[in-house]
């Protein structure tokens, strides 16, 4: 099958943009609203001598988004009202935040809709650019600046899987990203990674990313990373992918970056998409590792940047001698103030993560003195679009890069074959995205533990395609909001379905076997130990209630699950199940998002309102005091 040639593809468009060859296309950067944020608002004092900025999670979110904060976020164990796992006031009485401000707007789901048609869309890199830029010139240039992505930048929208990550790879480099980790980046074809990562100025890390012993020995893997520039065998004896970590100086002072990618990639995504390597989370290796360096490199700070979780950062953060601070992702907690964690030695470490979407920026200030850290401060910054002007030269290319026609003979799925919509042939990726489908009853949205409303849609989406009893969602965290009374585009419905694995299936399955997927899943989500969590929410089920007790241990928690009609699960009995984003297997099912279109388009009303008739919220119980539930609006107790 015919491939895009990348470097031609970037060199027309990032040149374009770079030498303002699309004047045209400057002219949505908006002027900062004078009222809308303090004018000091994005203003940080230089606080030492090296500034480190982190984002993460982006997940191909060129443009700024509504994305709404978690309702429901649970913590089991040691993390019981511990951050992350606090929601609405709780959570801004921790962070010392107040309620009806920008910042309880940003970091929460209070008054959500309202806020957000008065404050505007956030993110958007061309504004983090802008954002970037002054921080930088704050601290006295760039020089004395770092800037890390902590992962699941390169997948998560239309245009990144079209272009199979390359228009988030070139905007990073645009933006300044200087080193980065990956998760959703490996689910892109090994080739296609290694291309990535040989396009990206900067350094893609990870410990704890090995290349299999088969492959090892094998001719064809030396002869697929030489294509690339020697990318993905850093190390042919210890059989690191990619350098586990890199010294970067700043400031006069010498920052050793440690990598970690998301250690159970292989158990949550298809492992056709990387045969060649391995992930864990190889603790007694990040153990040696760091021991060495500090021996070895004699580094003024180290850090790690993360993809495991922000549970899973904390633990390790405390068992791991030598880490000063940890820059995590994956599970998109927006958290304004570091966990300190006293390690085994006796020593802190800052434990951070930067939320989602492009919505936040992480700093952090060391003053290094002598090869010693004499002092840290943090602050993480909500990226207020309307109050940041986009950069004219990352805004161009944003533009630019959507205006690429649509290829059916680049975007392909795992199988190489699509169920095209040859109504899309020819026309550019704008056209397609601001398709208008419908206009949404309710706000919609999908982060929280359980049951979202854009989870709902696509439920009923997949019952509708097959006739099915049960339709089963995974639950991811990505995925856009979209308001209350605005048009759901079909850019909002590739938001909850770029995957390069969204064929559908549907299949019969016992009530038995169906009751144990959940609570499979429920336990990877609710152990109380987060080395032995997914980092992920409860699979989203269309179609059936049930009642869930997260505290009860595995094949304990889930129970009076009964169907839509009432009918009451039963062991023995079959039932129809559709689903999507198959791990194991290569379904035969249309794609996701076109299914999801027809049923938006099939079920809209003479006033184009899409209404959902129910939402299929589960009943939770022992959890009346857990400060990570507010205003849940099924039943809980």
């Amino acid at each position: 099958m015919p491939r895009i040639d990348r470097r031609d593809f970037l060199k027309l468009l990032s040149a374009g943009a770079a030498a303002g060859a699309f004047p045209w296309l400057t002219s949505c950067s908006k002027e900062a609203s004078a009222d809308l944020l303090p004018k000091d608002f994005y203003t940080i004092p230089k606080r030492g001598n090296v500034r480190i900025l982190h984002c993460t999670d982006i997940h191909g979110q060129l443009n700024p988004v509504f994305f709404r904060e978690p309702n429901v976020n649970l913590g089991m164990g040691d993390a019981f009202g511990r951050p992350p796992h606090l929601v609405g006031k709780k959570f801004l009485d921790a962070m010392g935040l107040k309620e009806n401000t920008p910042e309880a707007h940003a970091f929460t789901y209070l008054n959500f809709t309202e806020d957000a048609r008065r404050l505007g869309r956030m993110g958007g890199l061309a504004h983090m650019k802008t954002l970037c830029d002054q921080l930088r010139e704050q601290m006295g240039g760039r020089a004395n600046t770092l800037m890390l992505d902590g992962g699941d930048l390169w997948q998560g929208s239309g245009t990144s899987l079209w272009t199979r990550g390359v228009d988030m790879v070139e905007a990073s480099n645009i933006l300044g990203i200087d080193v980065m980790v990956g998760h959703w980046e490996f689910t892109y074809r090994e080739n296609e990674v290694l291309s990535n990562v040989a396009l990206f100025k900067g350094d893609f890390i990870g410990q704890n990313v090995r290349v299999k012993e088969d492959a090892l020995f094998g001719d064809d893997y030396y002869k697929m990373v030489e294509t690339y520039d020697g990318r993905g065998l850093f190390d042919e004896d210890t059989g690191h992918a990619f350098q586990p970590y890199v010294i970067r100086e700043a400031g006069g002072a010498r920052i050793c970056i440690v990598g970690q990618a998301f250690p159970r990639t292989a158990n949550a995504n298809p492992p056709e998409f990387f045969p060649d390597w391995s992930f864990g989370l190889r603790e007694d290796d990040m153990i040696k590792l760091v021991e060495q360096i500090r021996e070895d490199e004699k580094p003024d700070a180290i850090v790690l940047l993360s993809h495991n979780g922000m549970d899973v950062d904390i633990k390790m953060a405390e068992r791991v001698p030598g880490l000063n601070a940890v820059f995590g992702g994956h599970t998109h907690d927006g958290v304004p103030e570091p966990i300190k964690v006293k390690n085994v030695e006796g020593s802190e470490c800052w434990v951070t993560n930067a939320g989602s979407n492009g919505k936040f920026l992480g700093v952090m200030d060391f003053d290094i003195d002598g090869g010693k850290i004499k002092s840290m401060h943090y602050q993480m910054l909500p990226i207020f679009a309307d109050a940041l002007p986009a950069d004219k030269e990352l805004q161009a290319y944003i533009d630019q890069m959507r205006n690429t026609k649509y290829d059916e003979n680049v975007v392909e799925s795992r199988v190489k074959k699509l169920y095209f919509n040859k109504d899309r042939i020819g026309k550019t990726y704008k056209e397609i995205l601001n398709e208008k489908l419908a206009i949404a009853d309710r706000t919609l949205y999908r982060r929280g533990n359980f049951m979202g409303t854009w989870d709902q849609v696509l439920c009923n989406a997949l019952r509708e395609e097959f006739d099915a009893d049960v339709a089963l969602s995974a639950g991811v965290r990505w995925g856009t909001t979209t308001l209350k009374g605005d048009w759901i585009t079909m850019e909002d419905v590739m938001t909850q379905c770029s995957m390069t694995y969204g064929e559908t299936y549907v299949q019969e399955m016992t009530g038995k076997d169906l009751m144990n997927i959940l609570e499979q899943v429920a336990d990877n989500l609710f152990d109380p130990d987060p080395y032995l969590q997914s980092g992920g929410d409860m699979v989203r089920v269309g179609g059936l209630d049930y009642t869930i007790n997260p505290a009860k241990p595995l094949y304990e928690r889930i129970t009076n699950a009964r169907l839509d009609n009432g009918h009451a699960i039963e062991a023995d009995q079959k039932y129809k199940v559709a689903g999507w984003a198959q791990v194991n297997r290569t379904p035969e099912g249309r794609l996701m998002w076109d299914v999801v279109r027809d049923y938006i388009l099939n079920n809209k009303g003479k006033d184009d309102v899409l209404k959902l008739p129910k939402i299929n919220h589960p009943k939770l119980v022992g959890v009346m005091n857990d400060p990570g539930i507010a205003e849940y609006p099924g039943e809980a107790s």
